[in-house]
């Protein structure tokens, strides 16, 4: 049992995840907040039947205090839970250390939680999109997330097996291969929505998305470096203090329990 408790990594894991997330909405009011603007011009210029009822949340309020709660919320959110999964694969998915672990766990939530559904579900800004195919849209959205989470982890497992008989490299290769024909095939038997209209602006649906991904790729990049530096110096801090209160004998932080 090691002396660093769930608990202190989770707690970091938190924090790294609100500090993140205050890059990430950064990159959301100055990149992004000017392309939903724009898109909401050109939707209410070709809506001729548009009275302007009386909203009850304001545009501003939506790009101020509503998005840096859901930014920060989020950000909050999933460093808890990659806090836990780095838990469980520190030591268990070769010789990383703390800073590696961090960054593969951040490196492998943007890959399969955003990027693999964002290929096949890209987001669209609010001009795009018929309101009566949204909830469907946003269910298969999840679904794909599930999908993507659950073949990442058998591929996980599958590689972890393979390995005594294939050597680490091949059964990492086809497991991932595994991974990827798997995911080709939800790609090719999901459905589909084509709703951008043909007078909207190629360039600005391009930027909108483009946005998205950028504030996604922040928030992961800066939590794994965040997070990383944070719990290593935890790591060694704890061996040290092993290594003089026990005896004189160090004890590895390679796993957490």
């Amino acid at each position: 049992m090691n002396s660093v408790s769930v608990r202190a990594l989770l707690v970091r894991g938190m924090l790294a995840g609100l500090l993140a997330g205050v890059a990430a909405l950064l990159v959301a009011y100055f990149l992004g907040e000017s392309r939903v603007d724009a898109s909401i011009a050109l939707e209410e210029a070709h809506n001729h039947d548009h009275h302007g009822g009386e909203e009850l949340v304001s545009r501003t309020m939506q790009a101020t205090g509503g998005l840096a709660t859901g930014v920060l919320v989020f950000g909050v959110a999933v460093g808890g839970i990659a806090a836990l999964v780095f838990c469980y694969a520190l030591g268990r998915i070769g010789s990383f250390g703390p800073r590696a672990t961090a960054a593969l766990v951040a490196g492998a939530a943007l890959l399969t939680v955003y990027l693999v559904p964002f290929l096949k579900y890209p987001a669209n800004p609010p001009a795009v999109g018929n309101p009566d195919t949204i909830g469907q849209r946003t269910g298969l959205f999840f679904l794909m997330v599930a999908l993507s989470v659950l073949l990442a982890v058998a591929a996980v497992i599958a590689g972890r097996r393979l390995a005594p008989r294939l050597g680490n490299w091949n059964a990492t290769i086809a497991a991932s291969a595994g991974y990827v024909l798997l995911i080709g095939l939800a790609y090719v038997f999901l459905p589909s929505f084509d709703e951008v209209g043909a007078d909207f602006p190629a360039t600005l649906l391009w930027e909108f998305r483009l946005s998205t991904l950028a504030v996604q790729a922040t928030l992961w990049v800066s939590f794994g470096l965040i997070f990383g530096a944070l719990t290593e110096r935890l790591l060694l801090s704890s061996r040290g203090r092993d290594a003089t209160s026990r005896d004189g004998v160090p004890r590895t932080a390679g796993a957490v329990g």
